[in-house]
């Protein structure tokens, strides 16, 4: 680097460090670091939303004091007339900074139909495709309470069991990369404070203010129970308190899955023993998923009353054959066997 630009980067390190001289900023850095503690390089998912420039400044400034290699991606859905415009205008705000942001492009013909949930599988394909490429093994996005709160009710909506409400979690993982969410215990008031302070503005997604999409309903909905009393910090607690509930769930699911199952070594054939069926109705349920998602190799899981038609088939006396989330299922002489279809 010349002695130019060397100049300019510890200036611009500098403006960026004295920014946490506002006591709410610091607040916000030091919950922020606490949350992520991490030493590894690492990916940021960027929006142009206030949340992920918010976790853009975040993350540049402890990428700095960790020395990490960090790189930022926006991702242009080509769904608006104006989103290249749109994801520029971000990648040139945050030039200002040195956080030089990359745009990954969503190429070919869109959905007519369920847009927002495509849209997401898609930017995570690219987001995954590119940590893998850079041999990073974790995204950092910017989910927040917010968020967390919303997916809970459009779970409800849907009819979720408990692994469902509490689905949104701190770190989960997709195609073997850790998907982070760092800002998910914060406050989305915090986050356009931190945004509108470090970057003055940020983009506003018009499909968030666009009542036909089912998330901007629910957004609508819970904004109306804060004004009828609803207590943030309860509903959080609630939310905490059935995650834990749900890890006790996924242990008995690990200890059925290690012990009543078994990989025949003459065909690669998953056999579920008779033990498999013994345990609490909720485990077997998941350890069925679970065992469909692997053999069938498939990331979301196969839906309830599917499931619950296999579960009922196992039990009967009579012998079968079926095909489900890319797995054939058969039971022969009293004996489950899975395999990849």
């Amino acid at each position: 680097m010349s002695p130019k630009n060397l100049n300019a980067t510890n200036k611009t390190h500098k403006f960026l460090f004295n920014k946490l001289k506002d006591k709410r900023t610091l607040q916000i850095y030091n919950k922020f670091e606490n949350n992520l503690n991490i030493n590894k390089n690492f990916i940021v998912a960027v929006s142009g939303g206030p949340d992920s420039l918010a976790l853009s400044f975040l993350t540049k400034i402890y990428s700095i004091k960790k020395s990490l290699d960090v790189r930022y991606f926006i991702v242009d859905h080509k769904l608006r007339n104006n989103s290249t415009s749109e994801a520029k205008n971000v990648q040139k705000n945050l030039k200002t900074f040195l956080i030089n942001l990359n745009i990954l492009t969503w190429k070919g013909i869109k959905p007519k139909k369920n847009i927002q949930s495509i849209a997401r599988d898609k930017r995570y394909e690219l987001l995954i495709n590119k940590a893998k490429k850079l041999k990073m093994n974790n995204i950092l996005l910017g989910h927040h309470l917010d968020d967390l709160f919303e997916n809970f009710f459009i779970r409800i909506l849907r009819g979720s069991g408990l692994n469902g409400l509490v689905s949104l979690d701190k770190e989960t993982q997709r195609d073997a990369i850790n998907l982070i969410r760092p800002l998910i215990n914060f406050n989305k008031k915090d986050l356009i404070y931190l945004c509108d302070f470090i970057f003055g503005s940020h983009v506003v997604d018009p499909s968030n203010e666009d009542d036909k999409f089912k998330r901007v309903k629910v957004r609508n909905f819970l904004k109306q129970l804060g004004l009828e009393g609803l207590d943030r910090n309860k509903f959080y607690l609630t939310i905490k308190n059935l995650k834990l509930a749900n890890e006790n769930i996924k242990f008995y699911v690990k200890k059925n899955l290690e012990k009543n199952l078994t990989i025949s070594q003459k065909n690669k054939n998953t056999i579920l023993t008779e033990d498999f069926f013994s345990q609490s109705e909720e485990v077997v349920f998941r350890s069925i998923v679970e065992v469909i998602k692997v053999v069938g190799k498939k990331y979301y899981p196969v839906r309830g009353k599917k499931i619950d038609r296999i579960i009922n088939l196992i039990g009967s006396k009579t012998s079968f054959k079926v095909t489900l989330g890319g797995c054939v299922i058969k039971k022969v002489n009293g004996t489950v066997i899975l395999s990849k279809e």
